[in-house]
Formats: C-alpha cells, sequence, structure tokens
C-alpha cells in the first residue's frame, strides 16, 4: 500500500469545534502533553472552514480522552460524558478518514 502524497484533511462541524476548543483548552490547563498544536489549529478554525489535518484531530482526541482519565473522579459525570463525547466523535471522524473510498469498477 503506498502512502498518499497529500495530508488526509477532516471537516468538522461547527459545535464539534466549539466543543473541542473548551475541552481542549481545560486540557492545556492541566498541562496535559500535546494539547497545545490541537487547541491552536481549533483556536483558529474559528475564522476559516473547520478543516483540520487527521493528525490533529487525532491528537485531540486522543488530548480530551487523558483529560477525561485525569479527571474522572473530580467532575460530574455529565462533565465526563461531555468531554468523552466529543473525543469518540474526533476519533470516529479520523477513523471515517482512514477508510478507502469505494471505486467505481463496484458499481
Amino acid at each position: 500500500m503506498t502512502s498518499s502524497p497529500f495530508q488526509r484533511t477532516i471537516a468538522l462541524p461547527a459545535p464539534v469545534c466549539e466543543q473541542a476548543v473548551q475541552h481542549l483548552e481545560q486540557a492545556a490547563r492541566r498541562a496535559i502533553d500535546g494539547a497545545a498544536i490541537p487547541l491552536k489549529a481549533f483556536r483558529a478554525a474559528a475564522d476559516n472552514d473547520f478543516t483540520f489535518p487527521a493528525p490533529v484531530v487525532e491528537q485531540a482526541a486522543s488530548c480530551l480522552l487523558v483529560l477525561a482519565t485525569e479527571t474522572a473522579q473530580t467532575v460530574r459525570p455529565s462533565a465526563l460524558r461531555a468531554t468523552i463525547s466529543v473525543a469518540l466523535r474526533l476519533r470516529d471522524a479520523v477513523e471515517l478518514s482512514r477508510q478507502p473510498a469505494l471505486s467505481s469498477r463496484f458499481w
């Protein structure tokens, strides 16, 4: 399998991006490794089209899962569910971007 000459990008809905920014800010305040890069990208996207490189989305999902793990015992269950929900939506978007496109020969 050859690698693609271009970097895969993922377009996310604005509400998911806004929620991700909120949670990534918490992750950055807790000094979770790797939170700064996706936080910067998600903040910048508020002025653009909410399209990100797949590795940035994957990194954001990982940071949010670490945040959920670290705060599981100290936050309300609804806050924990919100963090996990955003992380899983980001992770699912990355997984979808990895699926090969259908070729026309199957049609």
